[in-house]
């Protein structure tokens, strides 16, 4: 399994999904795959749908 982790953003108000840091305000620890968020999750910032993300390719070193 790879570990590199990825950043997702939602475009429209610029909220970003760290992998290597994940969301723990939301109870989603450090290291938790963007597939492994429940569907039904949505953004903090704005209510926006996870299927409203786009992933940006970042590579964690």
């Amino acid at each position: 399994m790879s570990t590199d982790f990825k950043l997702y953003r939602y475009v429209q108000c610029g909220f970003e999904y760290d992998e290597a840091q994940g969301w723990p305000e939301d109870g989603i620890a450090p290291g938790t795959r963007w597939d492994d968020i429940p569907d039904d999750w949505s953004c903090p910032d704005c209510g926006a749908a996870k299927s409203d993300f786009e992933m940006i390719e970042v590579s964690r070193t």
